[in-house]
């Protein structure tokens, strides 16, 4: 959750899925009944050290950590709630004032706190206190999702340990005082839902979520036998693929290995946000993966599927769904499909609350693809459409002729003198700058120098290069440049025999330093 996002929040004021509680010395009592509700409704927002009007009274900072930390152990109190919960609550500062922000998912059980059951429209929170209130309560909750499917046959053993400690490595990274840090693999499965009594049978055992979140590969298949990711990389081989894997491991083992998958065929592209350089690729692509494992429909044999084309990066997978059509963020309406699933995946901050995914994947895919839009398409199979900057096809028009030059070639910054000659700044408009423009034409020749002086003595990958480039096309600088700086004998490859090595790199040729010596001296005259 962003500052702009709180204050969205706030400006928005109370509603059925937003609560604002003054807390600024104490822990206002009553968020609790406001969290029960919202478990029991629709989930929703919580932000405290705020007025009901949304104005920023401020927490107290001595008073922060001991909110924090009641929070925490109250929610995964049996005595007060019933079933417990884990939600996480996180401290931000707003105009040099504190507030705790939450979310709390709308949970597949019903909850009570102190014993009571509460509900919540409009108006606020509201106790349910007639048997038939109750009951239509229990009715609505009653609809059992597929990761809830009890699975006697599973026992502990049939977990595996690495699962729960890179579960526990990523809560530490975000909240090393998470309370499931300091319990038990059977605890956090406790803490979670994850063992469950069938309502059929009343025997009570571990459920899909926990096997699909924990279990072993060979326990995973058991119960699943059609489970599977496919992962294919088609951006030259569009019949077959270029690159394939197919894990059938548990969700975040699964996670890792597809973005390993992903940095290996993907270029970074790297953007500066609040004065921190981040990977549009990885701020995007996490989201689509993580929406592709955790909200399909397990019940199905369709496996959920992400492939690399040449223009786009495509996920599929089957798919109960709620609303038809195109999703966008004005008319999406958040819906937790692996409620369980979601939640455990939630602790580790990999996700934040419902919806934040999709807000992200439309923020950030215009800034990654060149003015282009994602797409998230509603069905029986959901499917995320992301333009893929590497292909070079995003232009209205797609030129397949070679050496036709794409129309975006040089960014230069506005206060950056640029030679009659038309090279870039700094490089020789003389012999050398002729003899390479010669040897390649113009402007590709001049761009050519460029590179050989952000190259000079190092190995350099491509994104490196490109961080360094005045060249704002990836397609342009990989096919127009770099290849012909190969071709030409400037430029080497550490692996020549793998061009499309996923730790290649570029270094400059015993030719390519005697043109930047010649640069070096034309520059010192």
């Amino acid at each position: 959750m962003t500052i702009d996002e709180i204050r969205h929040i706030l400006k928005s004021g109370e509603n059925v899925m937003t609560e604002f509680k003054r807390s600024q010395t104490e822990l206002a009592r009553k968020v609790y009944e406001s969290i029960c509700a919202m478990l029991n409704r629709r989930g929703g927002h919580i932000v405290l050290g705020v007025d009901d009007d949304g104005n920023i009274l401020g927490i107290e900072p001595t008073c922060l950590q001991q909110q924090l930390d009641t929070l925490a152990k109250d929610l995964n109190n049996p005595q007060l709630f019933n079933p417990t919960c884990s939600i996480r609550f996180e401290k931000m500062e707003i105009d040099g004032k504190w507030v705790i922000y939450g979310y709390v998912p709308v949970s597949p059980d019903a909850h009570s706190y102190k014993g009571i059951y509460y509900d919540r429209n409009e108006d606020g929170d509201f106790q349910l206190r007639g048997t038939r209130q109750i009951a239509n309560l229990f009715i609505r909750k009653s609809k059992q999702h597929t990761e809830e499917r009890v699975l006697p046959f599973v026992t502990m053993d049939d977990l595996d340990e690495n699962a729960f400690q890179l579960l526990r490595k990523y809560i530490y990274i975000k909240d090393s005082k998470h309370p499931w840090l300091a319990m038990t693999n059977e605890q956090i499965l406790q803490s979670g839902r994850m063992i469950q009594t069938d309502p059929e049978t009343g025997k009570s055992g571990i459920i899909l979520a926990a096997v699909l979140l924990f279990g072993k590969e060979g326990t995973i298949i058991e119960a699943l036998p059609a489970y599977k990711t496919d992962v294919l990389c088609r951006m030259r081989d569009t019949e077959l693929y270029d690159d394939r894997i197919q894990p059938r491991c548990n969700i975040l083992e699964a996670y890792e290995r597809i973005m390993a998958f992903i940095e290996k065929h993907l270029s970074e592209v790297p953007y500066i946000e609040n004065m921190i350089r981040i990977s549009l690729r990885d701020k995007i692509l996490r989201e689509v993966v993580l929406n592709m494992l955790i909200h399909r429909e397990y019940s199905e044999s369709y496996p959920a599927k992400l492939t690399i084309w040449r223009d786009r990066i495509e996920t599929e997978n089957w798919n109960l769904p709620h609303q038809y059509g195109q999703l966008t963020p004005e008319n999406m309406l958040p819906y937790p499909k692996n409620p369980i699933i979601a939640n455990a995946i939630s602790q580790t901050g990999l996700v934040e609350e419902l919806g934040s995914g999709t807000r992200k994947i439309y923020h950030y895919t215009p800034l990654y693809a060149a003015g282009h839009q994602a797409q998230l398409v509603d069905g029986d199979i959901f499917r995320i459409i992301i333009p893929n900057p590497d292909g070079g096809l995003l232009g209205n028009k797609v030129s397949e002729q070679v050496g036709e030059q794409p129309t975006e070639q040089v960014s230069t910054p506005a206060n950056t003198p640029v030679q009659n000659s038309g090279l870039v700044s700094g490089l020789p408009s003389g012999k050398v700058g002729g003899k390479v423009s010669g040897e390649v034409g113009g402007k590709v020749g001049d761009n050519l120098l460029a590179v050989v002086q952000l190259v000079k003595d190092d190995t350099m990958s491509f994104a490196e290069i490109y961080d360094r480039s005045p060249i704002r096309s990836r397609r342009y600088l990989r096919e127009n440049v770099l290849k012909i700086a190969i071709e030409l004998g400037y430029v080497g490859l550490l692996y020549a025999d793998a061009p499309q090595h996923p730790r290649q790199k570029y270094y400059l040729t015993e030719k390519g330093k005697r043109v930047l010596e010649q640069i070096k001296t034309a520059n010192r005259r």
